[in-house]
C-alpha cells in the first residue's frame, strides 16, 4: 500500500454520487463570486491599507494591492483549472489525491486547517474586538474579561461563531443568501468610502508616490524573517523594494478565494460556475482594495495614518465622525462572512478526508432534510467556538499565511502533473502558458514565505509533524482507496 497513491479523477466523481454522501446543487456563478468576495473582504481593507501605507510602501500602497494580486491571480488559474477539471469537495486536498497520491493529500489537508479552522478562530476573536466597540459608541461597555483579544472567555466571539454554525447546517443556499444580505451591507460601506473620500483628497498628498527607501533594523532571533537568516538581507521601507515588502503583507488581504473550490459538489454547473467564482472574486476585490488605498492616502498623509483603523481616522480628521461608525459597521459585517465562509470551507474538507476515510467515515453523513455533512459542521463549529472563547490566537494567526501559501504551492504543481498524466481529461478551463504560470505561482509562494518569521516556520514543522503521526496511526491503516479501477462516470 503506497502512501503515493493516487485516487483517479473518475472515482472521485463516482463518489459524489453515493446517496448517503450526496450534496445538494444549488449554488450558481453569483453565488460562488459572493462566497469569493466574502471571504476575501475582512479587515485587510480596513486596516491594512495605512499600516503598510504608514511603515512600508508610503502612497504607492496600492501598487502593493496590484502585485499581491497578480500573485493570488496565478493561483487562482491554477485553482480554476482543477476545480473545473474535478468538481469535489475538498478543493486542494482533492487535487492533491489526483496528482501527488495519498499522503501528500493528507498534509493538505491537516495544512488547511491553518487557514480554515485557526483562521476562523481568530477572525472570530477580532469581530469581538470590533462588537464591543461599536457598542461602545451606543454607551454599551462589555467587560474586557468577555470581550476583546484580552478576554478570559470571549463570549461575542462563541456566540457568532455557533450562529453562524447553525446557519451552515441548515442548508447551503440558506448559508448563500444570508452571505448574499451580509457582503452587500460590506460591499455597499466600502463604495460609500471610496466616493465620500474623494471629496476630501489632496492632491499633495500623492506628491511623494513613492518615498525614498529607508533602511530598517533587522528582526532578531526568531522574530526575524527567514530571508533575513538564509541571506542576510537588510529590511527596507519605501522605494521599489518597500512597494514588494508591502505586497507580502498585503498579500494575505487576498486569502480566500481558494475556499470557493471546495463547494463545486454543491454548485449546479461546476465546470463553467467555478472558474468565475474564483476569478471574478479576486478580480472584484483587487479593484476595491485598489480604490481604497488611493482614496485613503489622498485623504490624509501616509505617515499620519492610523495604524488600528486607518479609514475610521482618516474620516474623523475630517470632521466626519458618522461615517467612522458606518466603517464599524462594515468591518462587522465583513468579519461576518469571513467566519462563515472558512468553517464552510473546513467542513468540505474534513467531509472529503472522512469520505476516503482518512478520518472516521461516519463523519462524512449528509443530513437527509438539508443535505449538508451536519455532523462534520457541528464538530467544527464547536471546536473553532472553543478555540476563540479560551485561546489567545493573535500569536499564531501568521500560521493562517503558512498553511495557505503551502497549499497554493502544491495545487501549482499538481496542475502541470495532471496535464502530463491525464492529458485526456476533459476541462472547460485552461490555465494559460503552462508551466510557466504554476512555475511563477510557486517561486512567488515560496518568496511570501520566506518573509515569514522563523518561529512561524517552527511552528508549522511542528504542526506538520503532529499531521504525519496522525496520518500513519489513523489515516493510512483506514484509508478506502485501493489499486481497483473505478466505473467510469456517465
Amino acid at each position: 500500500m503506497s502512501i503515493f497513491r493516487t485516487k483517479s479523477v473518475e472515482r472521485s466523481m463516482q463518489d459524489t454520487e453515493a446517496p448517503e454522501h450526496r450534496l445538494r446543487r444549488s449554488l450558481s456563478a453569483l453565488d460562488l463570486t459572493v462566497f469569493g468576495v466574502g471571504v476575501i473582504v475582512g479587515t485587510g481593507i480596513f486596516v491594512l491599507t495605512g499600516q503598510v501605507a504608514r511603515d512600508t510602501a508610503g502612497p504607492a500602497v496600492a501598487l502593493s494591492f496590484v502585485i499581491a494580486g497578480v500573485v493570488c491571480a496565478l493561483a487562482a488559474l491554477c485553482y480554476a483549472e482543477f476545480a473545473s477539471t474535478v468538481p469535489v469537495a475538498g478543493s486542494a486536498y482533492t487535487f492533491s489525491y489526483a496528482t501527488l497520491g495519498e499522503f501528500p493529500a493528507w498534509i493538505v489537508g491537516w495544512d488547511l486547517m491553518l487557514e480554515l479552522a485557526l483562521g476562523g478562530a481568530v477572525v472570530a476573536v477580532g469581530w469581538s474586538g470590533y462588537f464591543s466597540e461599536l457598542l461602545a459608541t451606543f454607551g454599551v461597555h462589555l467587560p474586557a474579561t468577555f470581550a476583546g483579544e484580552q478576554a478570559t472567555f470571549n463570549i461575542p466571539a462563541v456566540v457568532v461563531v455557533l450562529v453562524l454554525t447553525g446557519v451552515l447546517v441548515a442548508g447551503i443556499k440558506l448559508s448563500a443568501r444570508f452571505n448574499l444580505v451580509v457582503v452587500g451591507i460590506k460591499v455597499a460601506v466600502i463604495l460609500l468610502v471610496i466616493v465620500a473620500g474623494l471629496f476630501f483628497v489632496r492632491s499633495a498628498n500623492y506628491a511623494s508616490f513613492i518615498p525614498p527607501s529607508q533602511p530598517l533594523p533587522a528582526e532578531g532571533g526568531l522574530q526575524a524573517p527567514l530571508i533575513q537568516v538564509m541571506f542576510g538581507l537588510t529590511p527596507v521601507a519605501y522605494g521599489v523594494f518597500g512597494i514588494f515588502a508591502g505586497a507580502a503583507v498585503v498579500f494575505f488581504a487576498f486569502i480566500g478565494f481558494d475556499v470557493v473550490a471546495t463547494a463545486a459538489e454543491e454548485t449546479r454547473k461546476p465546470q463553467r460556475d467555478l472558474p468565475i467564482g474564483i476569478i471574478a472574486s479576486l478580480a472584484i476585490c483587487t479593484v476595491l482594495y485598489v480604490a481604497v488605498s488611493l482614496v485613503v492616502v489622498g485623504m490624509q498623509p501616509y505617515n499620519r495614518l492610523s495604524r488600528s483603523a486607518p479609514l475610521a481616522g482618516a474620516f474623523r480628521v475630517v470632521g466626519q465622525d458618522w461615517l467612522a461608525t458606518i466603517i464599524s459597521v462594515g468591518a462587522l459585517a465583513g468579519l461576518t462572512t469571513v467566519v462563515m465562509i472558512l468553517m464552510l470551507g473546513q467542513s468540505r474538507i474534513f467531509f472529503a478526508m472522512s469520505r476516503d476515510n482518512l478520518l472516521p467515515r461516519g463523519l462524512a453523513a449528509v443530513h437527509p432534510r438539508f443535505g449538508t455533512p451536519y455532523r462534520i459542521t457541528i464538530i467544527i463549529g464547536v471546536a473553532t467556538a472553543l478555540l476563540a472563547g479560551f485561546i489567545p490566537l493573535s500569536a499564531l494567526a501568521e500560521l493562517v499565511n503558512i498553511g495557505t501559501l503551502f497549499a497554493f504551492v502544491l495545487v501549482s504543481v499538481g496542475v502541470v502533473i495532471l496535464r502530463r498524466t491525464r492529458p485526456d481529461l476533459p476541462r472547460s478551463f485552461h490555465t494559460p502558458l503552462v508551466p510557466l504560470v504554476p512555475a511563477l505561482s510557486v517561486l512567488a509562494c515560496v518568496y511570501l514565505m520566506l518573509n515569514l518569521p522563523v518561529e512561524t516556520w517552527l511552528r508549522f514543522i511542528i504542526w506538520m509533524a503532529i499531521g504525519v503521526a496522525l496520518y500513519f496511526v489513523y489515516g493510512r491503516r483506514h484509508s478506502r482507496v485501493g489499486d481497483e479501477p473505478a466505473m467510469p462516470v456517465k
